[in-house]
């Protein structure tokens, strides 16, 4: 049942991480890659508030690690980074390292503070 809640989540997740970024990215004249910044901030914020959220395994298997892991994506934002620094943009590519780590550990702590406020717990 897990493995089907996971592959329901991300069922959903990947198409809505592709239709994200291209929307996001169409409306930027930047080789800056504000499509997959923008899912994978949206993604720890949600799977912040997932983690902090007492919801069951269910909710955790859907939600977190099918939907999240599918909405954000890694392997994209590495590429994206080195095709960057190797095409010339390389302030671009440190820009977007760094913006990526301190947004996406800000925004699933901002989703851990507001789940905890949610629940009335600390």
């Amino acid at each position: 049942m897990t493995l089907l809640l996971v592959a329901l989540g991300a069922a959903v997740g990947a198409p809505l991480r592709y239709l994200t970024d291209r929307a996001v990215q169409s409306r930027h004249d930047s080789v800056f890659p504000w499509g997959t910044f923008t899912v994978n901030v949206a993604g720890c914020l949600l799977l912040g508030f997932l983690i902090a959220y007492p919801a069951g395994d269910g909710v955790t298997a859907l939600a977190g690690t099918g939907f999240c892991g599918a909405l954000t994506t890694y392997s994209t934002f590495g590429y994206e980074t080195l095709r960057l620094a190797e095409t010339g943009a390389r302030p671009y590519a440190v820009l977007n390292a760094v913006a990526s780590l301190g947004a996406g550990l800000g925004a699933a702590w901002i989703g851990m503070v507001v789940a905890h406020a949610v629940t009335g717990t600390a």
